[in-house]
């Protein structure tokens, strides 16, 4: 941890009129706070913490630290990452996606039909990996809701080695990539946003999903999808969450997505909505799914049928957790 913060703190060095929030690592003091909180157990909690939606296993654990840890712990690390008591608010809930009301929806079917001739003439290819960014929503019962926005970066070699970044995304510029990528198509971090980790991992394999190559046909994909989440049988709500793994994990070519689109489109459950804007500024199609108190929100591509982003916002208020109805409890946002 030492060798690596010394790298960090070489490679970007903190201008001397910088702002408290302003990007670069940490100072001595914050980076013992850090270390502590990266890779030590928590403290013995002091209130109830509900982390809100889904995670796959690794990153779980190893947001912890940020989102299902006590108060004191949580707050210390936005402190620690975003700024000092003086500086501005750095995680304000973001407003919840807006589709337009004149638009005319497409039907999640004709969209899949649209994902498949796209496949047929081509296309980007499968590849394991992920870029994501993300934002979710931390509650207690006796303190305000929390966030820690990350955006992340996987990217697989073919020994099987891969690498891992990950930042929290910078409060000045909500909703945009701070991960660039240099002429060899390798994750670098730009000006904006703090370092959680750069990790680089030996070469591994895993013939089980969602590690393991997912097929391009919609019933093998189901049947992957099946076995990922440990269920025989697979309703909307476990499908996206299901759909949000495989993303996770893997970034899907022409011929993923068509299949993918193809599922969804069998499988019922999400109403077309309208035309959409996502956080990255790209255009797409909204297809809601609503359960009790939560709506969930899935941003696809109209051309291609890829899977943009999806998002969950409460249609209830939970005052006991200050948080109101029409709120973003997550989002997720996948970039090539």
């Amino acid at each position: 941890m030492a060798d690596e913060l010394d790298l960090l703190r070489r490679a970007d060095p903190v201008p001397a009129d910088a702002p408290p929030y302003a990007d670069g690592p940490l100072d001595h003091r914050g980076e013992r706070h850090l270390r502590r909180l990266l890779h030590e157990p928590p403290p013995a909690p002091v209130s109830r913490w509900r982390p809100a939606g889904r995670r796959s296993a690794h990153r779980g654990a190893r947001l912890a630290w940020g989102l299902a840890a006590t108060a004191v712990v949580a707050m210390t690390a936005l402190t620690l990452l975003l700024g000092g008591p003086s500086a501005p608010p750095a995680v304000a809930a973001p407003r919840p996606l807006v589709v337009r009301a004149d638009a005319t929806p497409v039907p999640l079917d004709l969209l899949a039909e649209r994902a498949e001739t796209a496949a047929a003439d081509g296309g980007p290819a499968l590849r394991k990996g992920t870029h994501v960014q993300t934002w979710s929503l931390g509650m207690s019962d006796d303190a305000p809701p929390i966030t820690l926005p990350e955006e992340r970066v996987v990217r697989w070699t073919a020994d099987g080695r891969h690498t891992e970044l990950v930042v929290a995304t910078d409060p000045r510029h909500p909703g945009r990539p701070v991960i660039g990528e240099d002429a060899d198509g390798n994750p670098r971090r730009v000006e904006d946003g703090h370092v959680i980790s750069a990790t680089t991992y030996p070469p591994s394999w895993s013939d089980a999903p969602p590690h393991s190559r997912p097929p391009h046909d919609p019933d093998r994909l189901r049947a992957y999808l099946e076995e990922a989440q440990r269920t025989d049988s697979m309703n909307t709500s476990q499908l996206l969450d299901a759909a949000g793994l495989l993303l996770d994990n893997w970034t899907l070519g022409a011929r993923e997505s068509a299949a993918l689109a193809r599922l969804l489109a069998d499988t019922g459950g999400l109403r077309p909505a309208g035309e959409v804007t996502d956080r990255l500024g790209r255009h797409g199609q909204a297809y809601v799914h609503e359960v009790t108190g939560v709506r969930r929100m899935l941003i696809m591509n109209p051309d291609t049928g890829a899977v943009l982003g999806l998002e969950t916002t409460f249609t209830e208020a939970q005052p006991e957790y200050a948080v109101a109805a029409g709120d973003v409890m997550e989002y997720s946002a996948w970039t090539r």
